[in-house]
């Protein structure tokens, strides 16, 4: 990550939100931080243009069946809400 992260003049972090807004219209990074520096890092993220061939590498850098766990904690999920059942997407992106 952090080749392709230098490659685009950007940090790892950058290059993280970059990836979660390529995912598609309906899907919107939530970044926290506390302050304004990090604010600013975080739109930097915006500028960051990801090629389907980076999207690819990033998805072969972490494949999908490593990365499960619960969304939150045990002691959390009774009181949480469920609001739907997200259907799997199809992570490779063909280069068409």
């Amino acid at each position: 990550m952090e080749a392709l992260a230098k490659k685009h003049g950007c940090t790892v972090a950058q290059l993280a939100l970059a990836w979660v807004l390529s995912q598609g219209d309906d899907i919107a990074p939530i970044p926290g931080t506390t302050k304004i520096k990090n604010l600013d890092a975080n739109i930097g993220a915006l500028r960051v243009k990801l090629t389907k061939e980076d999207l690819n590498e990033i998805c072969d850098a972490v494949p999908l069946n490593e990365v499960a766990g619960d969304r939150i904690h045990d002691h959390l999920y009774r009181i949480s809400w469920k609001f739907s059942d997200t259907p799997a997407k199809d992570l490779k992106l063909s280069t068409n």
